[in-house]
């Protein structure tokens, strides 16, 4: 007893913030290790809507599919603080060794729990149509199980670096679940490291359309803000791949941008 009194009073003089309650001590036993997995699935029974989903129809909106390539990287971090302070939830294609490298894996976790889709765009970047079928199936298979791994979300889009595809790619991403994503507006933003420029070209979308950046750009980060304001002045509310088609793309069908009829 004179041990825990020694204890309260030293609790007390820490806190500085005179008398407490009486505590009544609690004697645990040693807990065994948490199960990663089971503790993911826990939490998220607790927390059925998180990260909470969001009602977009794309059919009565002017939708915009903003997608960035070959991260994470040195800049993802701001354009996601970027992202949140406007309420704005985009696609990042992931490269494997980005995820696997220092300070990846956290950054993809912030992705998934702020509401962003991920898409596969293979492990080291190679042209998919000139790799053996082994080859091939590593590089999607490889990075699905390293991103499933680290954030316990299965990816169903994935994007062909330099948007080379053909009937093997297309068979491979259909076996794995993934539905191939290229695009409608290239903003050469690889090319051009000018924010303005990038931000214009972004900004002339049309409806539907699927715009292509990279987050391992600056100077892309930088053009965010202008080319969100862009949009808004057009009306248009950027979304993300599933998003813009209202469920998740079909896997090995290719897909650049949502087709609108007439109204």
């Amino acid at each position: 007893m004179r041990v825990w009194a020694i204890s309260l009073a030293l609790l007390v003089a820490v806190a500085g913030c005179g008398p407490r309650p009486m505590i009544q001590p609690q004697l645990t036993r040693p807990q065994a290790p948490i199960d990663p997995k089971k503790l993911a699935r826990r939490l998220e029974a607790m927390q059925p809507g998180w990260p909470t989903a969001r009602r977009i129809d794309c059919r009565h909106l002017k939708c915009v599919a903003l997608t960035f390539d070959d991260g994470p990287g040195d800049y993802t971090g701001k354009l996601l603080d970027l992202l949140s302070a406007r309420k704005v939830r985009a696609t990042f294609f992931v490269v494997g060794q980005m995820v696997a490298a220092r300070g990846g894996a956290q950054l993809v976790r912030r992705i998934v729990a702020e509401g962003h889709e991920l898409g596969n765009h293979t492990w080291n970047h190679p042209p998919l149509t000139g790799l053996t079928d082994q080859g091939l199936r590593f590089q999607l298979k490889h990075t699905n199980d390293l991103v499933e791994r680290v954030t316990g979300v299965r990816m169903r889009v994935m994007r062909p670096p330099y948007g080379a595809t053909n009937r093997r790619v297309a068979a491979e991403a259909r076996r794995l679940g993934l539905a191939q994503i290229l695009w409608s507006v290239d903003t050469l933003d690889w090319q051009d490291r000018v924010p303005a420029l990038v931000a214009r070209r972004a900004g002339r979308s049309a409806v539907g359309s699927i715009v292509l950046m990279h987050d391992i750009h600056r100077s892309t980060v930088q053009a965010v803000p202008a080319l969100l304001d862009l949009l808004a002045k057009k009306g248009c509310t950027p979304v993300t791949i599933s998003e813009l088609y209202g469920r998740t793309p079909a896997p090995g069908r290719m897909y650049t941008a949502r087709m609108y009829k007439a109204r």
